[in-house]
């Protein structure tokens, strides 16, 4: 997607899409509202009042332990008389709004920057289970598009991810950062490569670990340089 660094790149950083460098509950509203319009009008206002509820995430609350949004709508609507294909007709759907005004996201502070500067020194990867539907639209709108050298798109992580780390890996060291520890980092884990897990909740192997990606810029740079003790988990 975008020119070669002017020198040879032995290190890869691999990024996930949805949560790690597109960040925003747009597209998770988007898509309880698609399921909401098969609903009657005080189910679907029901419906995504539970949803907003939900979305705060507040610990012990219901669905709090929800791996993403998407499976928190899910989770919220399994009471729900919906048809048997609604929730990905629902899905595909709101990947149609993506990077809207209705289904907006952002850019993690200082992305394309640290991307710029990045791609000295690494091949920049993004992986994601998501169709290919408005992704190179979204990274455009986020302005870091040209800072991709390869997108991978419905992998069906993490057993996709296999292939992206079979292809990638022999040519040196490798990075994987996401916010799904067993989808984006669990895979590139069991075969050695680094890990930056973006969550509150540091998990025992990851590498780095934090709530933000721009927390961990400096620590990513240190990596890139070869400065970094692999095993050292940063936490901040």
């Amino acid at each position: 997607m975008s020119t070669a660094a002017t020198h040879p790149r032995t290190r890869t950083l691999v990024f996930d899409f949805d949560g790690t460098v597109a960040l925003g509950n747009g597209p998770i509203i988007a898509y309880a509202r698609a399921i909401a319009s098969d609903l009657t009008p005080r189910a679907s206002e029901k419906f995504l009042r539970d949803v907003d509820i939900a979305l705060l995430r507040e610990p012990g609350h219901s669905f709090s332990d929800a791996a993403d949004g998407y499976e928190l709508v899910r989770l919220v609507s399994e009471t729900l008389p919906l048809a048997p294909d609604a929730h990905n007709a629902a899905y595909l759907a709101s990947r149609q709004l993506l990077a809207t005004d209705s289904a907006p996201v952002a850019a993690p502070e200082g992305l394309a920057d640290f991307l710029k500067a990045a791609r000295e020194h690494a091949t920049i990867i993004l992986a994601t289970n998501a169709p290919d539907i408005r992704i190179a639209e979204t990274l455009d709108t986020l302005g870091i598009s040209e800072y991709f050298d390869h997108v991978y798109t419905g992998l069906g992580k993490p057993a996709g991810l296999e292939a992206v780390l079979d292809e990638w890996m022999p040519s040196g060291p490798l990075l994987s950062i996401g916010d799904i520890w067993a989808n984006d980092l669990e895979p590139a884990f069991r075969r050695g490569a680094a890990t930056a897990f973006l969550s509150d909740i540091p998990h025992p192997h990851a590498d780095f670990t934090a709530a933000t990606l721009g927390e961990l810029y400096e620590a990513f740079n240190s990596w890139l340089h070869g400065t970094h003790r692999e095993e050292q988990a940063v936490r901040p």
